[in-house]
């Protein structure tokens, strides 16, 4: 798991450098734009997009450019310039300095969990990358909340299973409003005669044999036999089990290791 971090933490740097001007950007509420024309540097205006989609701009006053992707929005300037009899064939040049209208949210067990900006197009490892990836404590899947059609929507979305097996096409598509949300990665508890008795990460098809060694092994005190295992069923009572070397632990188990008798 640590070695995914590193891997999202080094995508991020390289997303990083792409900034926030994709050509397919729209702009909305909050975006902060510079406005450049070509020759005409009296017309050069950074601006935030209103809560109604406009900008005040220079000799033409009030534009609508909420909802417009920056191209659209800078053929858009320019036709206004020109039928305005103000500049003569002008070009337009537009950045977004800052995008806050189309934006996810990353919230759990990663490194910076925050909003991030949908600039283009990015995918869930895309942000995570971005959020620092994976915190230590994390789990392997990320679950994906949105709302589409009115509906709200929940996805659970194994990232180790992504990398693993290469299958790119669960690595969805963000839009704006999403959030991802990772949670805690599972724990059981082991306690009684091991050298690290308390929580412990679970890992995928964690035995009973490999929590020993994960608990320090035995103390010198210490059985493997007559091993116990305490979970709860559906109902939340307790069941306690006797425990075999390659029995797979569940989340939330306790494993209890007796005393030697001799």
């Amino acid at each position: 798991m640590k070695r995914m971090g590193m891997w999202l933490a080094a995508l991020g740097l390289m997303l990083a450098v792409s900034g926030a001007q994709a050509a397919d950007v729209e702009l909305g509420p909050g975006d902060v734009i510079k406005v450049q024309v070509y020759n005409n540097p009296d017309l050069s205006l950074e601006t935030r997009v209103s809560e109604s989609g406009t900008i005040s701009y220079p000799l033409i006053g009030v534009v609508s450019v909420g909802g417009l992707p920056t191209a659209a929005a800078e053929k858009k300037l320019a036709q206004l310039l020109q039928s305005g009899g103000y500049v003569k064939q002008p070009q337009v040049n537009i950045v977004v300095t800052s995008l806050q209208s189309q934006q996810v949210s990353v919230l759990g067990q990663v490194n910076r969990p925050g909003r991030y900006p949908v600039d283009g197009k990015r995918t869930l490892l895309d942000i995570l990358a971005q959020a620092g990836g994976v915190a230590a404590d994390g789990g392997d899947v990320v679950t994906l909340l949105r709302k589409r059609d009115g509906k709200s929507l929940r996805e659970q979305i194994d990232i180790v299973d992504i990398a693993r097996k290469g299958d790119m096409a669960r690595d969805v598509d963000l839009q704006s409003g999403d959030v991802l949300y990772v949670e805690r990665a599972p724990r059981f508890y082991i306690y009684g005669e091991v050298q690290r008795p308390g929580p412990v990460r679970l890992e995928r098809a964690m035995t009973v044999l490999q929590a020993l060694s994960a608990g320090g092994g035995l103390t010198p005190r210490g059985t493997e036999r007559g091993i116990r295992i305490k979970r709860a069923d559906a109902q939340g009572k307790i069941e306690v089990i006797s425990a075999k070397h390659d029995d797979l632990l569940r989340p939330d188990d306790v494993v209890y290791v007796q005393e030697s008798l001799f």
